[in-house]
């Protein structure tokens, strides 16, 4: 059962309450995390720039050149925008450039 605020929204997702999305990393953004997958802390108000800065600070400068290249999948829906917002989502898919067709 999902609590709610008295706005409607869940108990989770109220304005700076701290949430938990799951990070997936592909191809040279994976080599360059060192994990496949991660759970990641982020504030109720987070934005794709956000993310990615927390993404960075976790990983370092290897991660932080990748990131620089990556689409960003926000529950399976394209984000390019630094100051999109990540809403209510739960996953992050970080896709680095890939060759071929």
């Amino acid at each position: 059962m999902t609590t709610t605020d008295p706005g409607g929204s869940p108990a989770g997702a109220r304005a700076g309450a701290p949430r938990t999305v799951t990070v997936r990393y592909f191809a040279a953004a994976h080599e360059a995390a060192g994990v496949a997958e991660e759970r990641v802390a982020l504030p109720a108000d987070a934005t794709v720039g956000s993310c990615v800065d927390a993404l960075a600070d976790r990983h370092g400068s290897r991660l932080r050149d990748v990131l620089a290249v990556c689409a960003l999948l926000v529950d399976g829906t394209l984000h390019r925008g630094r100051d999109e917002r990540l809403g209510d989502a739960t996953v992050v898919d970080v896709l680095p450039p890939f060759a071929g067709g």
